[in-house]
């Protein structure tokens, strides 16, 4: 082979090589754009999964306060209200409707006329 022949194939094995080199820096930029996208996202999902959790942890707190409210309410624990209260409240409230309820027909009711005899 002479020098010339030999330095075009060489030539033309450099051309290859930047082809191929040229192809790998544009494979690199697109998986390091794709590493980038991943990686924005996780932090998204990373944000919004501690916004997730502050609002459960308020949510609990809200509970356990509720919780306590309504056992104080009905006589579970220190400092509420007392079984027989509960029990004189119901039974208030059942005399209420029962009185309501007697004293409603009594307004609206109408005596019916005596049955007339057609003989």
């Amino acid at each position: 082979m002479s020098s010339s022949s030999r330095s075009r194939v060489e030539d033309v094995y450099e051309a290859q090589n930047d082809q191929r080199l040229d192809e790998l820096h544009s494979k690199i930029r697109t998986l390091r754009g794709v590493t980038s996208d991943i990686h924005d996202d996780v932090e998204r999902q990373n944000f919004m999964l501690d916004e997730t959790g502050d609002r459960f942890s308020s949510f609990a707190s809200t509970l356990k306060q509720t919780s306590r409210r309504a056992g104080q309410a009905f006589g579970i624990g220190t400092g509420s209200l007392k079984p027989w209260r509960i029990a004189l409240f119901i039974l208030g409230a059942f005399l209420a409707f029962w009185l309501g309820s007697k004293l409603l027909t009594w307004w609206w009711w109408t005596p019916s006329s005596p049955p007339t005899s057609n003989t």
